[in-house]
């Protein structure tokens, strides 16, 4: 059927478009991503780590200063920020740790993933079109032999299996034939 190919065809080429589009987004996704953990939270982490170690200071240097001077002692609430600081120091360099892992084994985890999705965008950019383009050819020659059986070329037609001598259409063979039996 002409009619199934060519919706086959439709249907291929409406695959083609999404399917390349989704695997175009994934890949910028993980290039996003990279980027994203290699330098927007790299950067961040530093930047708080340094942050945090600088109100850390302070509240040792708050602590310290209380313990040298002779007219008062440590408050709870030095005592507190001190700690609340170094809990919120090591906070940052556990999660500036992990990130290094994370660009570590980056690469190793996703970069069979992104191969996988490399080698199915060559197929949608490569084989598909030329899949396509074989079912329009196949589309044309059939209808082609679609035309040359309705009698496109001008002549009558012949059902499958029947001989044009049996059809009766050729008027000189038809006599020959008429001739051969006796009539």
């Amino acid at each position: 059927s002409i009619e199934a190919v060519e919706d086959f065809r439709a249907k291929l080429i409406v695959y083609q478009v999404s399917a390349r589009a989704a695997l175009e987004e994934v890949s910028s996704d993980m290039l996003r991503m990279r980027l994203w953990i290699e330098n927007d939270q790299r950067n961040h982490w530093e930047k708080e780590i340094r942050k945090r170690g600088r109100a850390l200071e302070e509240a040792r240097q708050a602590v310290f200063s209380a313990q040298m001077s002779s007219l008062r002692e440590v408050s709870a609430a030095e005592q507190l920020a001190e700690r609340k600081a170094k809990h919120a120091l090591d906070e940052a360099q556990n999660k500036l740790r992990v990130l290094r892992q994370w660009e570590r084994q980056f690469s190793t985890r996703v970069e069979p993933l992104v191969k996988q999705t490399e080698k199915l965008l060559t197929v949608l950019t490569l084989d598909i079109p030329r899949g396509i383009a074989f079912l329009t050819e196949v589309t044309r020659l059939l209808q082609e032999y679609a035309s040359l059986n309705r009698g496109g070329l001008g002549g009558p037609t012949t059902q499958p299996g029947e001989s044009p001598l049996a059809s009766g259409s050729d008027p000189d063979t038809a006599g020959a034939k008429e001739e051969a039996e006796g009539r």
